[in-house]
């Protein structure tokens, strides 16, 4: 296989879907579909053994619901990009999936060039979330307010406000710098934080942290 292209696992409880999504995807010269699943179960036993780039996860699909199948997933592939694609346009499970680290939620009323897209802006930026529902769903996402982030989300957090690189913080805390992306990535998506110091600024006004300039 060609390590150059990015893989893709696609996991959705239609055949006639999947199908047609992965011929899509692999009419693009750099994607290729590693993978097909049609249950919670199968996803998180082929990421595992794929360990393919992204995931495009059908929110709707048999077995667990898609937030624990993507917690298992990323828990076994950490490296993993996942895209949800479902029909409800909920800013409350849009809310919970972001939380889990989930870099992209699309309804499935997207064309197959956005799905495309979106696989390659995840793939190409490491804080980059994808995000196709409807306005007010997005409004109701962003207005939300801050969710409580974890006491190692918060540890982290805490580390980038005194300036501290993704290197830096992953000796401190003597975890990988992949891990120290997930957790980065999970913060901006509770924050609704477009950068580091987005988050950081974000976070202090909310009281979560203490401001690294007092």
């Amino acid at each position: 296989m060609d390590r150059a292209r990015t893989t893709i696992l696609i996991v959705d409880d239609h055949a006639l879907f999947r199908e047609g999504l992965r011929e899509i995807l692999e009419h693009e010269d750099d994607l290729v579909v590693v993978g097909e699943a049609g249950t919670s179960e199968q996803a998180v036993a082929l990421a595992t053994a794929e360990r393919p780039d992204v995931v495009v996860l059908d929110v709707g699909i048999p077995g667990e619901p898609a937030a624990v199948t993507a917690a298992a997933i990323l828990a076994s592939v950490p490296h993993c990009r996942i895209l949800v694609l479902s029909m409800y346009d909920d800013p409350a499970v849009v809310r919970e999936l972001l939380a889990i680290g989930v870099r992209g939620y699309l309804l499935k009323t997207v064309t197959g060039q956005e799905v495309v897209v979106a696989v390659r802006g995840v793939c190409g930026d490491d804080e980059r979330i994808v995000l196709a529902i409807s306005r007010e769903s997005l409004t109701q996402t962003n207005a939300s307010g801050p969710r409580l982030l974890s006491n190692r989300e918060l540890e982290v957090l805490s580390l980038v406000a005194q300036g501290m690189s993704n290197h830096q913080v992953a000796h401190r805390l003597r975890i990988t710098e992949g891990t120290v992306k997930r957790h980065l990535r999970n913060t901006f998506a509770k924050l609704g934080a477009r950068s580091r110091i987005d988050a950081v600024n974000k976070a202090v006004l909310a009281s979560l942290i203490v401001p690294p300039w007092t």
